[in-house]
């Protein structure tokens, strides 16, 4: 059975779309291959490899890629983090079955202490509830 690949979109590709790609093979790497990209990539934001560090998730590899390194590719889901990205990503010109929007607040724009961990906790809720109905579906 060969894996799902799926491809989590923002716009910066330096903190949400980045810690959705190592949660993703962190919890079911053996079922999924996860990528991320973004529209405007920017360097990874140190906070967050450090809060995926913090709570023992590999980083390795992880790099701010541009939405087109992935254009024409097939991917069995895409889901897109933040608005800005879903704007510019309304007709996302690759091959999907799945587009989905999970609008997750900039960890950069949160005041509070413990943001990219808030961020990451978030993420990775939406995800195991995905994962179950990726389970149920299969």
């Amino acid at each position: 059975m060969s894996k799902k690949r799926v491809l989590f979109l923002c716009n910066a590709n330096s903190a949400r779309s980045l810690m959705a790609e190592a949660l993703l093979r962190h919890l079911a790497g053996q079922r999924f291959e996860a990528y991320s990209a973004g529209v405007e990539p920017d360097e990874p934001q140190q906070a967050a490899l450090q809060a995926l560090t913090e709570l023992g998730i590999d980083t390795t590899g992880l790099a701010s890629k541009s939405l087109e390194a992935y254009a024409g590719e097939h991917f069995d889901s895409v889901i897109i983090l933040c608005e800005k990205a879903q704007q510019r990503c309304r007709d996302w010109a690759g091959n999907t079955d799945e587009l989905l929007f999970w609008d997750i607040l900039d960890p950069r724009l949160n005041p509070r202490d413990g943001a990219y961990t808030q961020t990451l906790e978030e993420i990775r809720g939406r995800l195991r509830l995905w994962l179950s109905v990726q389970s149920r579906e299969a």
